[in-house]
């Protein structure tokens, strides 16, 4: 069993609504145990009216979209598929055309990329900076020793100069795939 997130589409607008009715339904339903997380991405903007007022606005991020975190059991129970595919509002599941069809689930890259931008899961620091040394951990250049000449914070990669038939080239390694040397 895994939890993974969905997408389910609704009318434009009522995408609170859904997230309500989905969360009561969670209650009254006893569907605490497979469904964990109901999330309308939001952001707040500051924008300035036409005196000059600053305001929050809040800005769907994906208008039309709300996305559930379940508990699946290799293919989507059909109760659960069946009570929220019939939730008010909703017009059905993000990569599922109907007729039976399961949904398929948000990669998990996706996901977290999404969470990390809405503020929800921590980014872990990464202690890296340029000219530091750094040693491969993972990938075809694992066990080399190589100099950061770039990194980029968003995207969580960082580049290296990883040193091959005598000269420098340039490898760009996700965060994860190096590890900084203490000299």
């Amino acid at each position: 069993m895994s939890r993974r997130w969905y997408i389910v589409t609704t009318y434009s607008g009522y995408e609170n609504s859904v997230k309500t009715d989905l969360e009561r339904r969670r209650e009254s339903m006893n569907m605490q145990n497979q469904i964990y997380q109901v999330l309308v991405p939001e952001e707040t903007e500051i924008v300035v009216d036409k005196k000059g007022n600053k305001k929050e606005k809040i800005n769907k991020v994906f208008p039309g979209y709300v996305f559930i975190e379940m508990e699946v059991e290799g293919e989507m129970d059909e109760r659960l598929w069946f009570n929220v595919r019939n939730t008010p509002k909703v017009t059905g599941f993000l990569g599922s055309s109907g007729g039976g069809t399961k949904p398929v689930a948000v990669p998990k890259d996706e996901m977290d990329a999404i969470l990390r931008r809405l503020g929800m899961v921590n980014v872990p620091t990464f202690d890296v900076a340029v000219g530091d040394r750094v040693d491969i951990i993972s990938g075809p250049f694992r066990g080399q020793i190589a100099v950061v000449s770039d990194v980029n914070e968003e995207k969580r990669i960082v580049t290296v100069m990883v040193e091959m038939f005598g000269r420098n080239t340039p490898s760009e390694e996700s965060f994860d795939n190096v590890k900084k040397i203490n000299s």
